[in-house]
């Protein structure tokens, strides 16, 4: 008997190019090269390739970056959080509500806020695994309660939609020096620190751990992974909680910052999030997807924001330029995906 000469495709080993291609974050890494391309060659100050300018547009990836891989994270298990934006304003009303109002040290305030952040994402959490309703009803409901909460409590008690003063409580240069600060005289802020180590953080979890292969088992098939004995339920009210605290940080970040916060700041912020995911490559569906995607899709969201301007484009148009943006994303990635299939990681 002879040895047939066709390889079954289950068994073939992939290729380098193939391996490349099947990277979520590959078709989000050909994007950001083709947007920092366009807004270098159109810029008319000269400054977006210089340290000055990617000082700006990571300024404005940073944030986005930080809730966007708690996001991605969360849709890679198949769920979805509409209240990101609105907890960032929550938190910060309340970190500077509580220094201003109740009298608190900055730290005090800042550990109930983020206790709180934690609370509502647990709630979150439970109340869909335990109901089985979609995420993105449930985590709806809540931006609405905390948006209005916002807005109401906050004149309650301060008379005013705006609360400032949080630089004069105890510990806030310590704070701000921790969470706020510009690194040297660079005009880069410590947010960008921040970024990179919880992207480094989240893919290690995604890639090195168990709890990663529960977060990718969960979101392709959670019947299946609970039949094999992957804690489902627990494991997804674990990503609302972390999905809720890093918004949380963000809110943090920039009460410090600002010295204070409005009460209708991140609302609609939350849709950047899930927009950083897809253009990432985090699939809708869940069960694929990356944080350094996520980081990627920030990233080029950033270069957007202040290559639109620096350009001398009108700045109407970029909310019109995402859109775009992540349209042809999602179907660069589909196709990416489709023709990278077969063969063996």
């Amino acid at each position: 008997m002879t040895k047939s000469s066709t390889v079954d495709e289950r068994v073939k080993n992939a290729g380098l190019i193939t391996k490349v291609l099947r990277r979520p974050e590959f078709g989000a890494f050909l994007g950001a090269v083709a947007i920092f391309i366009l807004f270098a060659t159109t810029d008319t100050t000269g400054n977006f390739a210089n340290a000055g300018g990617i000082a700006g547009w990571t300024d404005i990836a940073a944030p986005i970056g930080i809730v966007g891989i708690a996001v991605a994270l969360l849709m890679i298990a198949g769920e979805f959080d509409l209240s990101t934006g609105v907890m960032v304003g929550t938190t910060g009303l309340l970190v500077g509500l509580l220094v201003t109002e109740w009298h608190l040290d900055i730290w005090s305030a800042i550990a109930i806020a983020l206790a709180f952040a934690a609370l509502v994402g647990f709630i979150n959490g439970y109340v869909v695994v335990k109901t089985k309703l979609p995420s993105f009803i449930v985590t709806l409901a809540t931006f609405f309660v905390l948006k209005g909460a916002n807005m109401a409590y906050t004149k309650l008690v301060s008379g005013s939609v705006r609360v400032t003063g949080t630089d004069k409580a105890a510990g806030f240069d310590t704070a701000e020096a921790i969470f706020a600060s510009k690194i040297g005289e660079s005009g880069f802020q410590i947010s960008l620190i921040w970024w990179v180590v919880i992207t480094v953080v989240a893919t290690f979890v995604l890639t090195r751990t168990r709890f990663g292969n529960w977060i990718f088992a969960v979101g392709g098939d959670a019947n299946a992974a609970r039949n094999a004995g992957v804690p489902v339920d627990r494991t997804k009210i674990m990503l609302f909680v972390t999905t809720a605290v890093a918004a949380a940080l963000v809110g943090v970040m920039f009460v410090l910052r600002l010295r204070g916060m409005q009460a209708g700041q991140g609302v609609g912020q939350e849709f950047y999030y899930i927009i950083a995911a897809a253009v990432g490559g985090t699939l809708l569906t869940g069960g694929a997807g990356s944080a350094i995607g996520a980081s990627i899709g920030a990233l080029i969201m950033g270069m957007a924001y202040i290559g639109i301007p620096f350009s001398r484009w009108d700045s109407d148009w970029t909310s019109t330029f995402l859109g775009i943006i992540l349209f042809t994303a999602v179907m660069i990635n589909t196709y990416i995906g489709r023709k990278a299939k077969g063969g063996k990681k």
